[in-house]
Parts: structure tokens; sequence; C-alpha cells
């Protein structure tokens, strides 16, 4: 089958950087002409202005083995030191490292002086517990500054953390804890989510209890808990520690020690096809280099007056780039905040942007989408004034909520950065440069200094300007992944066996180059659509629909058609503005008739179904193949990674 994706539709706004912010903005464009002449030493220098090493490394990247690449192999350094104890030795310590917001309310302002304090500490704790370089350390913890401490003192003192998202059930986290062999759980008693307690210590204890006949846990020694819900949780002496009893009674005393530059860092599971998650595992020098350079060029990061806020959760690789390691590797403020954008109230995020005069916020498309729904009435309540620069990540954005984002709250001159990248990356790949770029509407852009990208046919050729095709790295980069954690061959299997000839990573994403040679992502190859021999992109059509008036969100499927092969069938949110002041009805005729002008007949969709909301993971991230089964009349698949599991029964009822 032909890997080209027909583009039907064209975007031709354009943002130039504003002379101020380019004047004072921290990349300029000499940075890609110093890393086209010379690509390794370019990281080579970033790696070695950016961070501390405790042995200098002589060799850049070693691809002798390809898929398997290692970057600074022989230097050393200490993640954990790069992120805290040097900023306090240059005088920094009193610096606030996180200003933490509560979802009810309570806050808590961190200098990198107590960070660095809590970690040292916490690092002394867990080696009274018999954890070692290369242990392996499970996280299961709220959106709280302990989960911070805990991720960088399991760095400090070379051990692996996985971080498993606090929304998991049980039976996910049993499955990475195992997979893992995790030696210790961090956990809470409970963390606050849409106004109540939700239990994480019940599910640490059901997991390491026989469940589903796989008997008892056998790895885990102890369970470290925090008290954050006060809630009543269950107490096994001799495995069970309370944080408050064990980490303030320790010494303050430890010093980092160096570890190897491909010394493991984290493990991360991402879902994967077969059902059983994928380890992506990530070392330490080429990550922190990577995630440092990029948090820093591509959010115009000046730590010494920036408050930098990227509302994702540490249990997404988003929140391990961007709210953990770029940052304090930087030395930056930043807000970290626990509960959801819409508690107590839906101006949540915009109250505490207005609070603590948020300069950055870096966000996901979905949220955008879901403030759209609710309307610009919220947002416009709030300063918001002292925001200067607004991110993207996550999935392709709507060139209608990008614009919405850059006037309602960018105040029509806050510049966008619309970045792509995985959890296999590590960090940012293809993104704008803020005082360098000018900006398209739904285009990532082009490819970070340094990093080499292309689009290709199912032979691996180049498609040339104006065609999509398959995103691929053409070139190891610092942050890549190192592997599937135990699983060599799936990593091989996974990534690299489609185009092994040429030697190129294949993202399963689908992307066009348009004339001027930028990158427009058209969603994951699998949500391609098959329309009577016409391959089109979900993104595209569901851009269109977001493009109406009427719609806040969509989410396009491809259905089996006797006709057509695959018809188009759309899933719409509409917006509460529209709906005060219109009935909805005939609005799904009309949507048919908008995006068949809009992109062409061929894209008109089959079918229009209005509902009130779309299934999505925790990370934001809709799952179309639930949509899928609707659209054809099948029962629905597993629901478990939902946000709101009975969000499908909803929208079951609302199709029939």
């Amino acid at each position: 089958m032909s890997s080209q994706i027909d583009h039907l539709l064209n975007e031709t706004r354009r943002f130039a950087p504003a002379e101020d912010f380019a004047a004072n903005a921290v990349a300029t464009a000499e940075l890609y002409e110093q890393a086209a002449g010379d690509r390794e030493g370019f990281w080579a220098t970033q790696a070695r202005e950016l961070l501390h090493w405790d042995t200098p490394f002589t060799q850049v990247l070693d691809w002798s083995n390809p898929p398997f690449a290692t970057w600074f192999a022989d230097g050393e350094l200490n993640v954990a030191y790069n992120c805290l104890d040097r900023h306090v030795e240059a005088g920094n310590g009193d610096r606030v490292a996180l200003l933490w917001e509560g979802e009810p309310g309570d806050e808590r302002r961190v200098t990198y002086a107590e960070l660095t304090d809590e970690v040292k500490r916490l690092a002394n704790v867990f080696t009274d517990l018999g954890v070692v370089a290369g242990d392996r350390v499970a996280i299961y913890l709220p959106m709280i500054p302990e989960a911070v401490a805990a991720m960088l003192a399991v760095a400090r003192v070379g051990a692996v953390h996985s971080v498993v998202f606090g929304g998991f059930s049980a039976d996910s986290l049993r499955t990475r804890i195992d997979d893992a062999g995790a030696k210790l759980v961090i956990t809470a008693d409970g963390g606050y989510r849409k106004g109540k307690v939700s239990p994480l210590k019940t599910a640490v204890d059901l997991a390491l209890a026989g469940r589903n006949g796989s008997g008892a846990q056998e790895t885990v020694e102890h369970v470290l808990v925090v008290r954050r819900g006060g809630n009543e949780v269950e107490w096994t002496e001799g495995r069970d520690l309370w944080w408050h009893d064990v980490v303030p009674a320790a010494s303050a005393d430890h010093t980092a020690q160096p570890f190897p530059a491909e010394n493991p860092l984290f493990i991360l599971y991402t879902s994967g096809t077969t059902g059983k998650p994928k380890g992506i595992l990530h070392t330490s020098g080429g990550y922190l280099t990577q995630t440092t350079f990029t948090n820093k060029v591509v959010h115009d990061l000046h730590p010494e007056t920036d408050v930098f806020w990227c509302t994702a959760d540490i249990g997404w690789v988003t929140g391990h780039s961007y709210v953990v390691y770029g940052p304090l590797s930087n030395g930056a403020t930043q807000v970290l905040y626990e509960g959801t954008p819409d508690m107590p109230h839906p101006g949540r995020w915009w109250e505490i942007v207005e609070k603590y005069k948020v300069s950055i916020l870096y966000t996901a498309p979905t949220a955008i989408r879901s403030f759209m729904k609710i309307g610009r009435e919220v947002p416009q309540r709030f300063d918001l004034s002292s925001l200067r620069l607004l991110g993207s990540v996550g999935e392709p954005i709507n060139p209608e909520a990008w614009m919405w984002y850059r006037k309602i709250i960018g105040g029509k001159t806050t510049p966008i950065v619309d970045t792509w990248w995985q959890t296999e990356t590590g960090a940012i790949m293809i993104s704008a440069l803020p005082g360098v770029t000018e900006t398209k509407p739904g285009s990532a852009q082009v490819a970070l200094p340094g990093i080499a990208i292309d689009v290709v046919d199912e032979d691996g050729t180049h498609v040339g300007n104006g065609n999509g095709g398959l995103l691929v790295v053409t070139e190891p980069w610092p942050s890549m992944l190192r592997g599937i954690w135990g699983d060599p061959d799936r990593f091989v299997e996974t990534y690299w066996e489609k185009f092994r000839t040429q030697g190129y990573y294949f993202a399963g994403d689908g992307a066009r180059l348009d004339d001027d040679g930028d990158v427009w992502l058209m969603g994951r190859v699998d949500d391609v659509m098959n329309v009577s021999g016409h391959r089109l992109s979900t993104t595209e059509i569901e851009s269109a629909l977001v493009g109406n008036e009427a719609v806040a969100e969509a989410a396009v499927v491809g259905a089996s058609d006797e006709t057509t092969g695959q018809a188009v069938v759309a899933f719409v949110i509409i917006k509460q503005s529209y709906l005060s002041a219109h009935s909805p009805a005939g609005l799904a005729g009309g949507l048919r008739t908008w995006v068949s002008e809009q992109i062409g007949p061929i894209a008109r969709p089959r079918d229009v179904y209005i509902v009130g909301e779309l299934p999505k993971t925790r990370s934001g991230k809709i799952m179309r193949r639930l949509l899928r089964d609707v659209a054809e009349g099948r029962e629905v698949g597993d629901t478990t990674t939902l946000a709101d599991t009975a969000v499908m029964s909803v929208i079951s009822a609302q199709v029939r």
C-alpha cells in the first residue's frame, strides 16, 4: 500500500518573531549553522557547556552497533548534582525551584537549597534500605514536591526509577513493578483529584499481594509512604515506612558520586500493540544534555526571571523531561500543580498563571480545546499578561486551536512553539525556535539544530516538498531510547526493522512537508483512513471541523464501508457558547457540508455524531480505536486506560 497521505487542507497564516523578543531570545539562527557544520561536535559543545562532568568525555557518539548507540560514554556525571547541588554552590540556593499548588489550595515554595537538602536525606534513606546503583525503584505518587525529590534521589544514588502514573490500576502497577524488578516502591496514602482523595497506598498493597493467580510480588522489599491525603491505610510492619518518620531523621550530608554517562536513569512504560507495556529505557548523559538544551532554546528559558509551567504529570515523559530534568538542570523556577484544570472551578489554571506570574506555559492541545469548549469568558477573567511564550505538546494542534491559544491566552502577541517528540525520543525533536522561526498555525515546523528528520515513502525515499509520507529520524540523537527493558529484539523490531537498510528510526507517525520543507504532523499511521483509494489524515479532517465556529473538539475515524472501503466518521463536541445561542438541530448535516467545502468532497464525513465528551487517556490522547468500535457497531474494547471509563457507555448511547 502506498505511504503517500493525501494533503487537502491549506494554512496560509504566518507570524514572524517580534523584534524585541528576537533581540533577547536565547536561541539564534547560528545554532543551525553550527549543527550542520559538525553535528557531533555541536552536541559535544552543548554537553560540555550545559552540564557539569566529573570525568570529561572524549568520545561523543558510538554508532558502531546500530541501533544500539552510546553518547559521551567515557564521561562521568551525577544527574541530581546537575539539577541541584551546582545551583546551590553557584549561590542560587535561595532561588525557588518549585512553586507548588495543591488542588485544595494549599501551597509550598521549595528553594533549590531546600530541595537539595531533602534529596540528600532521601538518598541516605535509600542507602540504609540497601538501594544501590542499578537497582530499580517504582514511584507511584501524586504531583507533590516529594515526587520530584524521589526521582532525583534515585538518580543521585545511580539507581533507576520507574514512575507509574497515579491514575493507573493495581494490575497496571503490578505489571510494571514485575517487569522492572523493583526493589522499593515510593507512594502516598492518597492524592487529591477532582475534589476527592484518590487512594494510592491501597493500590500498592493490592499490587504487591497475590492478584489474579499471580502470587505475592517477590522483588519489593520496602514501601516508602508520603502522608498527603490523610486517608486511612493498611500497614505492613517491616515493609512499610512513613516518609515523615525516616527522611527528616536522616543525615543531610551526602556526596553525589559520579556515574558513567550511559548509566540507566529511568524506565518509562508506554502501551504496546501486543498488550504488554514497553519499558522504554533512557540513560543519563545524552538524555540530560538534550533535555537541558531543548528546554533552554525551545522555551526561551531565562532562569533568573522566568516562571515556567509545564502542566504534565510526572507519570508521562513530558513530566520527566520538562518538569523535572530540563528545568531543574537549567536552574529554573517552575509551578507544580497537583490537581485537574477544572477544580474547584474552570478557571483554576488561569488563576495559577495570574497568582505566580507564569511567563512560559507548556501544555497539551487537548487541554486547549477543552478550554475552547468552555469559552473565552473564563480565561478573560484573569490577568494573563505575564505570559510571554506558549508551548504545545502531545499531539498535533489544530490551526484554529493554535489561533485561539495565541489570541485568548497569549493576547494576540505571544509566540507559540508546537513541539513533536515521543517517550522514545526523550526530548523535543521538531519545533520552532521562538526568536528565529516564522511560525505557521498547526505546523511543528523544523527539526531542531543537531536533529536529522525526514519524510519518506515505504521504500525510505525522500518524498519531497509538498508531499506526505512516514516521519523518520535519520541520525542518532543524544536523548534517544537505549532499548526496551529486558527485550532488545522487540526494540529492534518495533523501531528499526522497517528501515533497517537505511538505519532510520521510524516514529509511527505520518507527516508531510509543505512547499517550504516545514513538517506538518498528520497523526499516527495507524489512524490514516483509506477512502476510495485516497489515504486521508484524521488530523486534517479534525482541523477542518474545529475550524467551524460551533466545534470545540473533534475526533475522526475510518469505519468499514461497502462502497468506499472506509468512510469518514466524526465525533464532535460543541462549544458551550454556541449552544447557548443556537439549536443543535441540523448541525451534524451542516458540519458534513462544511468539511466538504473546506477540504473537498472526498473528506465529507458519512456520519457526524455530536457527543458531550471524547474517550481520552489520562495524558489527554484520544483513543480512536474505541470510537472505531462504535462506528462499526462492535462491542467496545478495553477502556481501562481511559481517564473516565464511563465515557464510552455515554457515547455508545448517543450514537444508537
